[in-house]
């Protein structure tokens, strides 16, 4: 039975996986479809056959070539699959050719991301954001995608659907394409406005922390972030072990001794190789913790054979969200199941100041907390203030928001030498003490 564009998702369909590609590199990797594998079975589907050509060039109709496609329609039917999944981003035409051809439902990378997020969106900002993600993938896709869309409504003359409209309203319609684009735009509409002022209320959010020192795990999906926030702060993040397991943020306090700094910690959307631009777009709102942060940990799968490759993604990521030159520290997790030596050497020589641990045992994470002590030590200023000696307000605020390294008292005023934070020390000075001096 052939399966409708209608049917979005993958859930426990027989999949076959389709990667085509055009330089030596890409063909010569012996595991090229190792990721989309991972990302079909988040989505649910079963693998059951993997498909892979080298191209010399992209063909305009079937992206493989009509021949090739042959090929993969008797695959198809050798192993009853429902769907066929592609390792490329494909244009609407090529989609539909190769379901006439294969005569099952195709999907591509984007559309197969698109799926998963929407099956782990929970709250109502993750719902939103991968509803208009989808909306604008679909919409330029509108024109091939649905064999439905010819249909005229409001067409002239006696026929049943002039009729429907009535005096006044018959004449050449208007075809059921131009209604669905006009609602799948008005919708977008909506969505993005919705949308604005759950960024709106974001942003009040982390104004509000501007007393803290803000960090922020950021790293390719099911690189460990969950499981590190767990581990630092005991949170009791939702861990587990799949792609995409986390799509809203999470925020704790993080309790670092010997900083004047109260810290905050947020964990966020994992990235992923060719992220839909649709997606970033539109998790917006999301990432929003990482474009404000004050320090980000970019958690990486030290025993990934990748992880080279995931690392790129991530730092195009954070390019493309504005956050590519942020103070930022590599956190090497996963070590205690390193299996090429080799490789994690080679990670240690172009990151030598990266924290290698284990955020699953715990081991090296009181070396991560000191590198995290260190780089907020190195926002601090350290002060010497005089204020009188009745001014409670002032000596208390210095005890609650700074650490203190001398205190010395004269008949009538207060000496306190302290270490403090930049937004700590904007707020000292409207408690006007006599004097402030940056040391």
């Amino acid at each position: 039975m052939e399966k409708t564009r209608e049917q979005l998702t993958v859930k426990k369909e027989l999949a076959v996986l389709v990667g085509a590609y055009q330089t030596a590199h890409q063909a010569a990797r012996p595991d090229n479809l190792a990721e989309l594998t991972a990302l079909a079975e988040t989505a649910g589907a079963i693998v059951v056959s993997r498909f892979q050509q080298k191209l010399r060039e992209v063909h305009p109709a079937t992206y493989i070539g009509r021949g090739k496609a042959e090929q993969l329609r008797d695959r198809v039917l050798e192993h009853d699959a429902d769907v066929v999944i592609f390792d490329n981003d494909l244009s609407p035409g090529q989609i539909r050719e190769l379901e006439e051809i294969v005569e099952v439902k195709v999907i591509d990378r984007s559309e197969l991301i698109l799926d998963i997020f929407a099956t782990r969106a929970q709250t109502r900002q993750a719902k939103l954001q991968v509803e208009l993600a989808q909306l604008e993938y679909t919409y330029p896709r509108l024109t091939r995608m649905w064999g439905h869309l010819d249909t005229v409504v409001g067409a002239g003359g006696s026929t049943a659907a002039g009729a429907v409209g009535g005096i006044g309203t018959r004449g050449t319609g208007e075809k059921q394409l131009e209604i669905d684009r006009r609602l799948v735009s008005r919708r977008i509409t909506e969505l993005k406005r919705q949308l604005e002022e759950i960024d709106e209320r974001k942003l009040r959010e982390i104004d509000g922390r501007k007393e803290y020192f803000k960090i922020c795990l950021v790293g390719y999906t099911n690189a460990g972030k969950s499981t590190l926030m767990n581990a630092l702060t005991g949170a009791g993040v939702f861990v587990e072990d799949r792609l995409f397991a986390t799509l809203d943020t999470r925020t704790r306090k993080w309790t670092l001794d010997g900083t004047a700094l109260p810290a905050l910690l947020s964990d966020t959307v994992g990235f992923v190789s060719h992220l839909p631009h649709h997606l970033v777009a539109s998790f917006k709102a999301t990432l929003e913790e990482a474009v404000n942060a004050d320090l980000l940990l970019h958690v990486v799968d030290a025993a990934n054979p990748e992880v080279f490759d995931q690392i790129d993604s991530v730092d195009k990521v954070l390019a493309e969200i504005g956050c590519g030159e942020k103070d930022s520290l590599v956190v090497l997790n996963k070590c205690d199941a390193i299996r090429d030596i080799a490789l994690f050497d080679s990670l240690q020589t172009i990151y030598p100041q990266a924290s290698c641990v284990s955020a699953r045992t715990g081991l090296n994470l009181d070396l991560l907390i000191a590198a995290v002590q260190d780089r907020i030590r190195r926002k601090q200023s350290t002060i010497r203030v005089v204020c009188d000696i009745a001014d409670g307000k002032v000596q208390s605020f210095l005890h609650s928001s700074a650490t203190i390294l001398r205190r010395e008292f004269t008949d009538d005023a207060v000496h306190i030498e302290a270490s403090i934070g930049p937004a700590q020390l904007a707020q000292l000075r409207r408690y006007r003490p006599r004097r402030i001096e940056v040391i």
